[in-house]
């Protein structure tokens, strides 16, 4: 017979310090002995609001923004983990004066705001406003720095709270523009029309190559036009390798480069902040109406189906959304030069951004599935 490991219990933290050091190496299970007899020591408060901003300085000094963060929590933690996390965030972004426009519209579409008051700890506020006892607090506490624990670095495409900015953050978007857009793509979204739907789509591509190319026309007389950008778009399982294609043919259609992380389940896209902003919409309307036709066919049941399904779909999308640009532009061939440098400063930002992409095929396994995907594809809604 084995020998039983003896496993040795030391006296219970007393001091912050060790309450720290506890909660980091802690599991869910370990939260009856660090909140014993129903109580949150003042001491335990203290480490968990220490050793939060520690971890959470450290995921966004690693480039984690306020949206990467929710959908990282909601993927991975239970609703209560997920909120202590979020107000960890908001605590670490409230310590500075200097926090990227950017990041301060994720943090609010976010929800991570301080709500609770600065004279007593948060955490036993935290816990009476979820109606949580302190062994169930502690316990989600010790969830959420666990996730935070794992998040590796990645790519900065916004610079973190308390990072000066380099010069001031200039807005070209055009919000009548893509209210226009964004109008076309719900009522493409909601019609059982294809002939319509496929309509309507490539108007919205239309609308967008257009304020492209107004766009680019006015930079190129700048003598510092603005550096193409980078965003994050989260997918949601499964076949997120087939939904990311689809991601990369609107961005290409778009004079983006895409590339996704299998890891967490985004693609980071890089090209102008317009250009991104085109990008998001039309691939979350995109994902909408595949999904809606996928789960609509009647041979639709498999995975093997589903996911050539999805492939299909985002390789015929591709080849209409490239014929609907190409049709603006060519009404512009002027502008040909300036387009062609604009895309070499892309693909020179996505160079130095990632370094080291490799290309990887999606498999496809139905041919049925192909078939009433690239069907789905042509009555896909582009425009009206």
């Amino acid at each position: 017979m084995g020998k039983r490991k003896q496993v040795r219990v030391g006296p219970p933290p007393a001091t912050v310090e060790e309450f720290g050091a506890a909660l980091l190496a802690a599991a869910p299970g370990d939260a009856d002995r660090l909140a014993p007899d129903f109580t949150l020591p003042a001491e335990l408060a203290e480490a968990a609001h220490r050793t939060g901003q520690q971890l959470i300085g450290r995921a966004c000094r690693g480039g984690w923004l306020p949206e990467d963060l929710h959908q990282a929590a909601r993927r991975r933690l239970d609703e209560f983990a997920g909120s202590y996390l979020l107000d960890t965030l908001a605590a670490y972004a409230g310590q500075f004066t200097t926090v990227h426009p950017g990041w301060r519209e994720q943090l609010e579409a976010a929800g991570a705001v301080r709500w609770w008051t600065e004279t007593e700890p948060h955490l036993p506020q935290w816990a009476a406003k979820h109606i949580l006892t302190p062994s169930e607090a502690v316990a989600a506490v010790v969830e959420a720095f666990s996730l935070l624990k794992t998040l590796p670095p990645v790519t900065v495409v916004l610079p973190a709270p308390g990072t000066p900015l380099e010069r001031p953050v200039r807005q070209h978007v055009d919000e009548k523009k893509l209210s226009r857009v964004r109008a076309l793509l719900a009522k493409a979204e909601s019609s059982s029309f294809p002939e319509e739907a496929e309509a309507l789509s490539a108007k919205a591509q239309e609308l967008m190559t257009r304020h492209a190319l107004d766009r680019v026309l006015v930079e190129s007389a700048e003598a510092a036009p603005d550096r193409p950008a980078a965003r994050r778009i989260w997918l949601d399982t499964p076949y997120t390798d087939a939904k990311s294609l689809l991601v990369h043919v609107v961005a290409t259609a778009n004079r983006c480069h895409a590339v996704f992380d299998p890891r967490w389940e985004f693609v980071t896209v890089v090209g102008d902040e317009d250009d991104l902003d085109s990008v998001a919409l039309l691939t979350t309307s995109l994902l909408v109406q595949a999904t809606r036709a996928m789960i609509a066919d009647p041979a639709g049941r498999s995975r093997p189906f589903r996911k050539s399904f999805l492939v299909s779909y985002a390789t015929r999308i591709g080849e209409r959304l490239e014929r609907a640009a190409e049709a603006t532009i060519a009404q512009e061939p002027e502008l040909l030069p300036v387009l062609a440098s604009h895309e070499k400063n892309v693909a020179a930002a996505f160079t130095t951004l990632f370094p080291e992409v490799v290309n990887k095929s999606v498999t496809v396994r139905s041919h049925e599935g192909w078939g009433a995907g690239r069907a789905a594809a042509d009555r896909a809604r582009l425009g009206e």
